[in-house]
């Protein structure tokens, strides 16, 4: 095959969230883009309807042989740049390589029994992407466990978002489980023309959760060594908050949920704002002469 990719025609202006906005140092911009690339390649791969699960997984595993250098087959292109232009970065490959795990089990995976089935889920499918950009911003590794924490939310916010779309069209369900049992929700409600109480109140665990998560990621920003990287992470915070609101009082069943880009650009402002004046009241103060 001339490329193992099946692209769906999503970029990064469909995203949520700002993928490698102007907030990021410029010098790196190219190579969060070359990683959204192949994040979107795989993604594409995982959620193409078209493909049965074997031949998803084969080409992913090609996907990760590229990256290991165990394959220089121009089928993979999209492996082999984040290779050669990341090159002695070894824990970018690793974060690829945990994508590449959760877009397999996307591939085989189509029910989450609880809630640490899906965050573990979450853990290769969402956190490689901050710890990415962590490292790539020159760390420290200590900020991984917040950063996690906010990716992690980011994904069930978008599954929420995504919900009745997900099962019509992949037959694939990211909410837990024991908690659509204890709820007297099904999966078959995600046909409907709306929530019924009990996947409501799945919806609103989920949220929960999701909620939680934001709380602890809250110490990121100060504990990034990047000033930008804490301006994006501020912005994107912001973001899924609301997000995280609008969806508690929506209905992601009857119409997705999502802001227009004038609100989301008006959120992230604040954010940034908010993370600008956080950083003006901690600054150091040169001590006043005779105090």
């Amino acid at each position: 095959m001339t490329t193992a990719e099946t692209p769906s025609g999503k970029g990064a202006a469909d995203e949520n969230f700002p993928v490698g906005s102007f907030l990021l140092p410029r010098r790196l911009r190219p190579q969060v883009a070359i990683f959204y690339a192949y994040a979107r390649a795989i993604d594409d791969i995982a959620d193409n309807p078209a493909l049965d699960p074997e031949d998803k997984v084969a080409r992913l595993d090609g996907f990760d042989r590229a990256l290991t250098g165990e394959t220089d087959d121009p089928a993979y292109g999209k492996a082999h740049r984040i290779r050669e232009t990341m090159a002695g970065t070894g824990q970018v490959i690793r974060h690829c390589r945990d994508l590449i795990v959760a877009f397999k089990q996307d591939a085989v995976k189509s029910r989450y029994d609880d809630w640490d089935d899906l965050m573990n889920y979450c853990r290769h499918s969402a956190a490689p992407v901050g710890r990415f950009l962590i490292d790539l911003h020159g760390g420290p590794d200590s900020a991984w466990p917040a950063a996690d924490a906010l990716c992690n939310a980011l994904q069930i916010v978008n599954h929420l978002q995504d919900c009745a779309d997900d099962y019509r069209t992949l037959d694939r369900v990211y909410l837990p489980g024991d908690w659509m049992a204890a709820e007297g929700a099904t999966v078959e409600n995600l046909r409907a023309a709306a929530m019924t109480p009990g996947l409501k109140r799945v919806k609103d665990r989920c949220l929960d959760g999701v909620d939680a998560l934001l709380v602890e990621a809250r110490p990121l920003m100060p504990t990034l060594r990047s000033r930008r990287l804490a301006l994006e992470s501020a912005a994107i915070h912001a973001l899924a908050r609301t997000l995280s609101k609008r969806l508690r009082n929506g209905d992601p069943v009857a119409t997705r949920i999502e802001l227009t880009k004038p609100r989301a650009g008006f959120v992230a402002g604040r954010g940034v704002l908010g993370e600008l004046a956080r950083r003006w009241i901690m600054r150091p103060r040169t001590p006043t002469p005779g105090t």
